[in-house]
């Protein structure tokens, strides 16, 4: 018979949990209820959302529509106030009742708050610019609030407040660490460890690391301005991000009659004391008195309890050894077992060299390995890890468990065994990735996307293409799909432009009817292509609608809320009173919430509903400045020779006359420019996808491929020029042939080191390849066909272009995962 299984807790421990459930046929139907609004995403790849390395979507594990698609009923946003155990039903804090037969309680942690003056505001929970670091929401709140700030601290010395400050470095000028405790993630690492690891993030990343440091009390009346240390030292900061542990999530089932200690006691089937169809897992879990906070151990515990529950005999959790190996804030880490010897008779292995940010310490007793720290250096983790799993005896000669010596090195992938876990983060084995190599999966990529190893903080990804190679008999597959152009047409970016010329394809729609077997039209591929086929056809493209994304369909910014922001075009950040009066107006008008101005040196007006946007572009009767697109974006300038005392060359009438050529100008992905009047950089040409510098003598350095965003990176030299015509024409040459060469969405940060400049110089300056001529003629092509999209407003495209999309009422969607 069918039974009704209630799943508290849509977290990484609660869905893994089903999963495993649904991988046995179990006979349930199965209803989840989760605290926020979304589907299940991997909390560990919360950092490097914050550091801007990783996407929303690539951090989500389960989208909406895998509920759907596996029968899983989820009730997202929806937090559960009590379970009535003796009625077997479970109430949500709306009211309803939902009945189980088999309840399964996950419902995580919270991140703790220590004792601090002034840290929540009655009316709105924490202090303005404090941030707990456990959801997704607060990365965004951090995000959102930082980028406006300069000056952040970070609460915590451990693993997330070492991860928090790392990330928030891409956002603000200066971060400070306060860790209460005399070390760094005194948990995992001894004290020389620990020091070595502040070295190491002081030295290389530039934090700043106060130990021994509680904070008292947070000041500022209405907004952050600083931390006071119970020393009475004032730390000045406008940002707090409180990283300094968590607790377990167990208020509502204490108050249920359910046994809680510090966690929901919980026997070896991962049954709560006491009850024969209520089961707890994760990090709420008390097991024999431990609570285990790393992914792994959950792991072991959602296999144990999808077997018990779905009629496996005889199985048991006995606890976990626990062990971690990752990049801390950059820096590898690894720990295991103890951290400090506990008798006399225990021998201690240590290698210490400073200067590289190296230490290495081995714990033995009765030589079998108790306990490892290594900081910098995580070449022989892997090998540490199995022995200290297996507790197998250690060779005599202690340094090769450290070193490689010349003699046995890690061990191959044949010789591990199958429920060797190789990806610490998503809890995958051996076994896991072979099975799925043995189902037909033969690339590295797609076993990553069938098991998720590799998925977390990525550094087991060589041991994962290794057994890969191992698996396939020695080499893995090649993935085709790695080099198509989108995902959805089955062909490198040279093959498709040579198909979409030969076929004459100037839709989006003619392009899947041609060139994709089956005729299938794939969403996912849309933009791409539009993109591609503009920049082919100029004013030949066809348009089609759903071809384009929101922004490009209503040609504004859309935000979080269902509004869009509206940027008039300020050419080379010059604008005039009568220009700033209209714009001043029409805010007024209009009732914008917020008129902020951007980093490109415009104005942006926020908060507008969508079917205001034709009557406030007609009342303000300028041109877009493309904040929106995948495009030509602005160029940005310094004030240059006519009023700077140190400017040599005119940045401004140049940097208007770029803008004014190129502007609207489609590419793979946006592009960013500058000019500046002089070295001293006022305009940060240095780091923009393409920046221009006035040095004495009239000439100009033009620089390509560089960064200031989530990515970080000086552009290249290409060339110095005399004058400021063959920078426009030198200009042009190059962005057409990044748009012409360019994967989709690769940013010249990318592009430029992966062709390499001098190649790139070779062929846009120095004409090597001939196609110097055909590049300027395809850019002036694409300059003539140049339209102004606010000009759609007198005669929309489509009926429903501007029709009211507020309020939004449909849960936020997660993209699936690709």
């Amino acid at each position: 018979m069918t039974q009704r299984l209630v799943v508290i807790g849509n977290g990484m421990a609660g869905a893994r949990t089903v999963e495993e459930i649904l991988a046995r046929n179990g006979d349930f139907t199965v209803t989840m209820f989760g605290d926020e609004p979304y589907g299940n995403y991997n909390r560990i790849m919360l950092s490097n959302l914050l550091a801007g390395v990783e996407t929303e979507e690539g951090i989500f594990l389960n989208d909406l529509s895998w509920y759907q698609e596996n029968g899983v009923t989820l009730n997202a946003g929806v937090k559960i106030a009590r379970i009535d155990k003796d009625s077997k039903v479970v109430i949500a804090e709306d009211g309803s009742a939902t009945p189980y037969d088999k309840l399964i309680i996950a419902t995580g942690s919270y991140s703790w708050t220590p004792p601090m003056k002034n840290v929540h505001n009655p009316k709105r929970g924490y202090h303005q610019g404090v941030f707990a670091f456990r959801t997704l929401d607060d990365t965004r709140g951090m995000i959102r609030y930082a980028r406006d700030h300069e000056r952040a601290v970070v609460i915590g010395g451990g693993l997330l407040g070492l991860e928090a400050a790392r990330g928030l470095q891409n956002h603000v000028s200066h971060v400070t660490l306060l860790h209460a405790m005399g070390h760094l993630m005194e948990r995992q690492l001894d004290p020389k460890a620990g020091a070595m690891l502040q070295a190491s993030v002081e030295g290389k990343l530039g934090i700043e690391v106060i130990t021994n440091a509680m904070t008292t009390e947070i000041l500022g009346k209405d907004r952050v301005t600083g931390v006071k240390l119970a020393d009475g030292r004032v730390i000045d900061c406008d940002v707090v991000v409180i990283a300094a542990g968590i607790r377990p999530n167990t208020e509502m089932v204490a108050s249920s009659g359910l046994p809680v200690e510090r966690g929901i006691v919980v026997d070896d089937q991962m049954r709560v004391e006491g009850e024969q169809d209520i089961y707890s897992v994760g990090e709420c879990a008390q097991h024999r008195g431990n609570l285990y906070g790393l992914v792994a151990p959950l792991w072991d515990q959602a296999k144990v309890l999808a077997d018990h529950i779905t009629g496996t005999t005889g199985v048991a959790y006995t606890g976990s050894k626990l062990h971690t190996k990752l990049k801390v804030a950059g820096i590898d880490v690894a720990s295991m077992g103890l951290i400090a010897p506990e008798h006399d008779t225990d021998e201690v292995v240590v290698y210490n060299e400073p200067k590289k940010g190296v230490y290495k310490q081995l714990i033995i007793r009765d030589d079998v390995l108790v306990g490892a720290v290594l900081v910098g250096d995580n070449s022989k983790a892997a090998s540490l890890i199995q022995a200290f799993d297996r507790g197998t005896p250690l060779p005599e000669e202690r340094a090769g468990l450290i070193f490689d010596l010349g003699g046995a090195v890690e061990e191959s992938a044949e010789d591990m065994p199958d429920d060797a876990q190789v990806c610490n983060c998503n809890g995958v084995s051996k076994g896991a990735i072979c099975g799925a190599v043995a189902d037909g999966c033969k690339t590295v990529s797609g076993v990553m996307d069938k098991t998720r190893a590799g998925k977390g903080c990525g550094t087991c990804k060589p041991l994962v293409q290794r057994i890969v190679e191992w698996a396939n008999g020695g080499a893995a597959e090649e993935d085709p799909a790695a080099s198509w152009y989108v995902p959805g047409v089955p062909m490198p970016k040279p093959e498709l432009m040579a198909a979409i010329r030969k076929y004459e394809l100037k839709s989006v729609s003619s392009v899947f009817d041609t060139l994709v077997p089956g005729a299938q039209h794939d969403a996912k591929s849309k933009m791409g292509l539009a993109s591609l086929l503009k920049m082919m056809w100029a004013d030949e493209y066809v348009d089609e609608r759903d071809a384009r994304f929101i922004n490009d369909r209503v040609h504004g910014n859309i935000q979080r809320d269902g509004t869009f922001s509206v940027v008039p075009q300020m050419k080379g950040g010059v604008t005039t009173p009568a220009q700033l009066r209209k714009i001043a107006e029409v805010a007024e008008k209009y009732d914008v919430p917020m008129v902020k101005l951007t980093g490109g040196q415009r104005i942006d007006l926020l908060g507008v509903p969508k079917e205001k946007l034709p009557a406030m572009w007609a009342d303000l009767d300028m041109p877009s400045g493309y904040a929106y697109a995948k495009s030509f974006r602005t160029v940005k300038t310094c004030v240059g020779s006519d009023f700077c005392r140190f400017g040599v060359g005119d940045s401004t009438a140049l940097g208007i006359a770029l803008e004014e050529r190129y502007q609207g100008l489609e590419g793979p992905g946006k592009m960013k420019l500058a000019v500046t009047g002089c070295p001293r950089n006022c305009a940060e040409a240095y780091v923009k996808d393409l920046g221009v510098v006035a040095i004495d003598g009239g000439k100009w350095e033009i620089y390509v491929g560089g960064a200031a965003g989530a990515h970080i990176r000086k552009g290249d030299l290409l060339t110095t020029v005399d004058s400021a015509e063959e920078v426009i024409r030198l200009t042009g040459r190059f962005l057409q042939y990044y748009r012409e060469n360019a994967n989709w969405l690769e940013r010249t940060y990318s592009f430029v080191p992966r062709i390499g400049v001098d190649r790139i110089r070779e062929i846009v300056v120095e004409d090597s390849d001939g196609i110097a001529a055909a590049l300027d003629a395809a850019v002036e092509e694409a300059v003539q066909a140049y339209k102004d999209p606010w000009k759609e407003r007198a005669e929309p495209a489509t009926p429903g272009q501007f029709r009211t999309s507020l309020p939004l009422t449909v849960l936020p969607q997660v993209p699936v995962r690709s």
